[in-house]
């Protein structure tokens, strides 16, 4: 893994890119707890290993602008989308953060 660095600017030198947006841009980022990363974008829910593969979208009629995992096992997806709010109930859990 190669480090980014953030100079006093807000310019960023060395890392690589992690994945490119196909529909739109990325909007939102969790990770769930087996290190992939679940990223909304304009056409769905991407979620990639954590190499950077993309291993499948969750398309939505709507354009996703950000979501959560939620619920006591955190395996509850909330996406809010341009004029609705969308639930579902999955088989993987979001990563717990420390102090959540």
């Amino acid at each position: 893994m190669r480090r980014c660095t953030v100079h006093d600017d807000g310019t960023l030198a060395g890392g690589a890119v992690f994945a490119t947006c196909d529909a739109g841009f990325f909007d939102g980022v969790r990770l769930d707890e087996a290190g992939r990363v679940w990223v909304a974008a304009h056409d769905g829910l991407h979620c990639f290993d954590p190499d950077g593969t993309l291993l499948g979208k969750l398309h939505m009629p709507e354009v996703v602008a950000n979501f959560t995992f939620a619920g006591p096992k955190r395996n509850h997806l909330y996406l809010c989308a341009s004029s609705s709010l969308y639930t579902l109930r999955v088989n993987i859990s979001g990563v717990r953060y420390p102090g959540w």
